[in-house]
């Protein structure tokens, strides 16, 4: 038996999302900046792609970016708008994405900017009196402060950073990766500034995504070239890649309501049968449904001889799930996030994550392979 619970890592790509894109594959083939016929058509189809997205986050297409992914928007979004606004003090986690931290650090290095961490607890949750405390003691800042950790799923409250940013006059930079398509996202009410999506974590393809900048923040390219996305980002667009997110985006609204109550069943049978088959087992992050993404659940085991071997042990058995971001894969240095909330160091630590195409039978094989391997 093969099990993928790897789901925050990429996702499978969606039937739907394939057709979508093998239609403009084998029939619309021209450059979306041509200005004859072929050209013409490939257009349309990018400016009904970017209405479709405007549509169901409820902002104005001109608001919509697109990019190779998140990590490019993350980067365009805090490398210009620091530069471009004259902003000498940022605001974040130590438990941020990297695409996210070491811009940031980049920025620091270089002397642009001076660098804040807003305390967190133990679940990853943010010390939102912290935050205030930030922005209130310091000139006007930038603050980048993602909606879900990729390692944990602990949520953090959008709406109230984005009043404080208001409040403070700083530009908020929202890194909804993790949950674009997963939770509904209303542009015309959320106080953000940036808001970024890779289409891959919602059954789109690889290689594309999108940046919000919202209509009152004015900032120049990071990458310059042609005319392309209003002037914005140079380079022929990934039309075929913008029609699958667009698709992708289109079906997770559709289906949201089911695939939240799936998926977080799922969670929790994994969580029931763990605690039931497995002596120590622990969770790290927040447990409370209502502050915890419902597709990630990292598990904490008890301490073994063999806990470095766990991740390859569950893949020599056919499982895929992560020891942290997907990102850091490779390296030898731990996870940053496990260390920012001060895990147990001993405890080797396993993130699962789900998706719409999982079931309780690749539970309960998970469970049974881990219970094995816990107790040899």
């Amino acid at each position: 038996m093969r099990v993928y619970f790897d789901n925050a890592a990429t996702t499978p790509i969606d039937k739907e999302v394939m057709k979508a894109m093998f239609d403009v594959m084998e029939n619309h083939y021209g450059n979306p900046s041509s200005i004859h016929a072929h050209g013409r058509e490939v257009r349309t189809i990018v400016e009904k792609a970017r209405k479709t997205i405007s549509g169901l986050l409820h902002a104005s297409p001109s608001e919509f970016f697109f990019t190779s992914g998140g990590t490019e928007a993350d980067n365009m979004a805090i490398r210009c708008g620091i530069i471009d606004h004259g902003i000498k003090h940022a605001i974040t986690t130590t438990i941020e994405h990297h695409a996210v931290l070491h811009t940031l650090e980049a920025l620091e290095k270089s002397g642009i900017i001076r660098l804040s961490f807003v305390n967190v607890d133990s679940k990853g949750s943010i010390d939102y009196e912290h935050l205030e405390e930030l922005l209130k003691t310091n000139e006007r800042s930038f603050v980048s402060l993602m909606h879900a950790n990729n390692e944990l799923g602990t949520l953090t409250d959008i709406e109230r950073v984005g009043e404080l940013c208001e409040q403070y006059h700083a530009l908020y930079h929202c890194d909804t990766v993790q949950t674009m398509g997963h939770y509904p996202h209303d542009l015309s009410k959320l106080k953000v500034s940036f808001m970024v999506c890779a289409a891959h974590k919602l059954h789109g393809p690889k290689g594309v995504g999108f940046l919000y900048i919202n209509h009152k923040v004015k900032i120049n390219p990071m990458i310059y070239g042609g005319s392309q996305e209003r002037n914005m980002r140079g380079g022929t667009e990934n039309v075929y890649g913008i029609a699958g997110l667009a698709k992708a985006l289109q079906i997770a609204y559709e289906q949201m309501p089911e695939h939240q109550k799936y998926i977080q069943g799922l969670k929790s049978y994994m969580m029931e049968e763990l605690l039931k088959n497995i002596a120590g087992v622990e969770f790290n992050g927040e447990l409370n449904p209502e502050k915890s993404l419902y597709t990630v659940l990292n598990v904490s085991f008890p301490a073994m001889e063999m806990a470095e071997m766990l991740l390859f042990s569950l893949d020599i058995a056919g499982i895929s799930a992560s020891g942290g971001s997907a990102c850091s894969s490779g390296t030898n240095i731990g996870s940053h996030v496990l260390n920012g909330i001060h895990a147990n160091p001993d405890r080797p630590a396993v993130r699962f994550s789900f998706s719409k195409y999982n079931t309780r039978e690749e539970i309960d094989y998970v469970v049974a392979k881990l219970k094995e391997l816990c107790n040899s």
